[in-house]
């Protein structure tokens, strides 16, 4: 059984569900960084990313007595964090490009892919993350969940009620956004 601080994590849920506040706290605490980072991959400001945080939270706590342990006990709670934003953006609405499924999209194994990595190696964390932040609520979903997350452009349909073809084109012009937002970066300093 793993531990956090120095409560094993079956102890820290039971307190938790029991409405144990030390517990609670300790829970926050333990995964407050890690989790206010993912959400700020999803949205375009610090004070957003602190709301659905706070909403990502609610969820855990109200849903922990559901968690089963298997799996990583993190990887639970970041779940229920990307759900979360998904469900932020599944209420926002026309925030996807629609195309027309005829449309060819560059796949994103093309030659830019390669580029892509090249460039991105060159900045920090903080840096890339902040390009991300700029970019449109769509784009930054859909890079966030197939970039970071590991969707598939199915699953991101599946989930944001959009056509595959619309993430694909969100996805090329998520890529398209940032290597110009980057490029400009460089160009800055040089």
């Amino acid at each position: 059984m793993s531990s956090i601080g120095n409560v094993d994590t079956e102890k820290l849920i039971k307190g938790c569900i029991s409405g144990e506040r030390k517990y609670q706290q300790l829970l926050y605490k333990q995964f407050y960084g890690k989790m206010f980072a993912v959400c700020c991959r999803y949205v375009k400001d610090q004070d957003e990313a602190k709301d659905l945080l706070q909403e990502g939270f609610i969820k855990v706590f109200e849903k922990l007595s559901n968690y089963n342990n298997k799996g990583s006990f993190e990887g639970w709670i970041r779940r229920i964090m990307v759900n979360n934003a998904i469900d932020h953006f599944r209420k926002s609405k026309n925030i996807f490009t629609s195309i027309d499924e005829k449309i060819q999209i560059k796949d994103e194994n093309d030659n830019m892919a390669g580029e892509d990595d090249s460039l991105f190696s060159k900045f920090k964390a903080n840096d890339l993350i902040a390009a991300i932040q700029k970019l449109s609520p769509a784009y930054q979903t859909v890079f966030n969940l197939y970039v970071v997350e590991g969707y598939s452009h199915q699953d991101i349909a599946n989930e944001l009620n959009i056509s595959v073809g619309t993430s694909k084109s969100n996805l090329a012009k998520a890529k398209m956004n940032l290597r110009k937002e980057l490029l400009g970066k460089i160009n800055t300093v040089l």
